[in-house]
């Protein structure tokens, strides 16, 4: 290496100390301008404080007083005998003896949030109160008041509690629509009877659906750490404002291992609206059946988009059918919010208190439709038509892997007896991929109406799809898309 070099190399690493060192003496200030600039220690996460740390207890002071221990008791009934001691007399006495029940209690921890302080309004999950006798709220500064149900909803893991006390504090509620994947988030409850106990992270994803069955699933998905005990606490923001309610985590453990789950505030505000006015909630319906959108379908029907939810069905004299939708067209706004999947309309619906009219907007044939429509209550058992199972059937040529025949003559479906019929679809085939299954009846093809077999092969003759098909089954309407 040459003097020069050597002169070179010396004097840039002296410049990347200088840098290092001038970045170092102005980090508080910096840091200070990054996390809090021109406001108070209140309204960010972290903050310099004179001893020139980033912390965030300021934001904490006003956050965890708002946070809650929730105990709960009740009563579970129980066998008198262990099986082993069941076993034994049945051995000796023989047939069953009759199990006499006793009582034992139960007890539970978990989380709230106060939301309303001045008529002592907390939320917590339904699961954390359910079954119970009694419920006790310990506050921040260890006061433990026994708390009335106000009222609870399972479907979307939401109850209310009301205290009578004096001196609470209140979150705040965040914007709905204002969280974004990225956000930097605090999580606070009280994990294994550990009161005001505070994880950070960011949220992970939104509008994630578990699939927990019937229930109404939006959460806020976060790496911030949920332990048991977590559930009902308050997920926040980097202003303190709360934007959901911790509610599942997922792990084979039980421990978190960075995938928590929370209710938003959108859905958390809709459900206790309902249950302070009515005690709970009452269920929206519009009268439709409806399928997410999937690449294939997308083509097949032509649409700019896969952001919506596809009608599969409209029910005849529903509040859909008045105000004129249709099956195969595509709601995208409802209530004004966007409407992404299937998930959301059902959600969006469902939390509408019936007799709600307000404002939908959906695809049909490329033009964009606004109209409005009145939310109906929702019924809990709807009537499902069952068609008779068929064997046997005249064969033609498989589509797709779906032998389809004429419909038969002791059948009689809903929708009439225009169409095909499927009577066999092939394991693994691409009929079974795309959803078909045996005793479908294909009504249209590419919306052209399917009359018989020949209508049905015209329709397909020729194309190499794929093909989006209009399917009754068990006297529902759906959309499926074949290639």
């Amino acid at each position: 290496m040459t003097a020069s070099s050597k002169k070179a190399r010396f004097l840039s690493s002296v410049s990347a100390l200088l840098l290092v060192s001038t970045m170092s003496l102005a980090a508080p200030s910096a840091a200070q301008s990054f996390f809090s600039p021109k406001t108070s220690a209140s309204s960010q996460a972290m903050t310099v404080d004179s001893r020139g740390l980033l912390t965030m207890a300021p934001l904490l002071e006003n956050v965890t007083p708002a946070v809650v221990s929730i105990e709960v008791s009740g009563k579970a009934k129980t066998s008198g005998l262990s099986t082993e001691q069941s076993e034994l007399f049945e051995r000796f006495f023989g047939g069953r003896i009759p199990q006499q029940q006793e009582e034992r209690r139960r007890q539970g921890i978990g989380s709230g949030v106060i939301v309303d302080a001045r008529d002592g309004l907390i939320v917590t999950n339904h699961h954390v109160i359910e079954g119970a006798d009694e419920i006790f709220v310990t506050l921040d500064d260890g006061r433990t008041i026994e708390a009335k149900l106000v009222g609870s909803d399972e479907k979307t893991d939401i109850a209310i509690l009301e205290i009578k006390a004096s001196g609470l504090k209140a979150l705040t509620f965040a914007k709905s629509d204002n969280a974004k994947v990225g956000d930097y988030v605090i999580a606070v409850g009280n994990p294994f009877g550990l009161s005001s106990s505070v994880t950070s992270g960011i949220i992970s994803a939104m509008g994630r659906d578990t699939a927990r069955g019937g229930n109404y699933a939006d959460f806020i998905q976060t790496d911030a750490s949920i332990n048991p005990g977590n559930s009902g606490g308050a997920l926040v923001n980097s202003k303190g404002e709360l934007i959901g309610i911790n509610t599942a985590i997922l792990s084979r453990s039980g421990g978190n291992n960075g995938i928590g789950f929370a209710v938003p505030v959108k859905m958390v505000k809709g459900v206790m609206k309902q249950i302070v006015e009515y005690g709970e909630v009452k269920r929206g319906r519009i009268g439709i059946s409806i399928r997410n959108i999937d690449l294939d379908l997308q083509e097949a029907m032509g649409l700019p988009t896969r952001d919506g939810a596809l009608v599969n069905e409209v029910v005849e004299d529903s509040a859909a059918d008045k105000a004129g939708l249709k099956a195969g067209d595509v709601v995208v706004r409802f209530n004004n919010e966007t409407i992404l999947d299937a998930s959301d309309i059902r959600n969006a619906v469902g939390l509408v208190e019936p007799g709600t009219r307000t404002d939908m907007t959906y695809l049909r044939d490329g033009k964009r439709i606004t109209t409005k429509i009145t939310v109906e209550e929702f019924d809990e058992e709807p009537t499902v038509l069952n068609a008779e199972a068929v064997d046997a059937l005249p064969a033609m040529e498989s589509f797709s892997g779906a032998e389809i025949t004429k419909i038969p003559e002791n059948l009689n479906p809903r929708g009439g007896d225009q169409g095909v019929y499927v009577a066999k679809v092939e394991t693994a085939s691409k009929a079974q991929r795309a959803g078909l299954r045996k005793g479908d009846i294909i009504r249209k093809v590419n919306r052209t109406a399917v009359k018989d077999l020949k209508t049905f092969e015209n329709a397909i003759e020729g194309k190499s799809g794929p093909f989006a098909l209009s399917v009754e089954r068990e006297g529902s309407n759906l959309f499926l898309a074949v290639r």
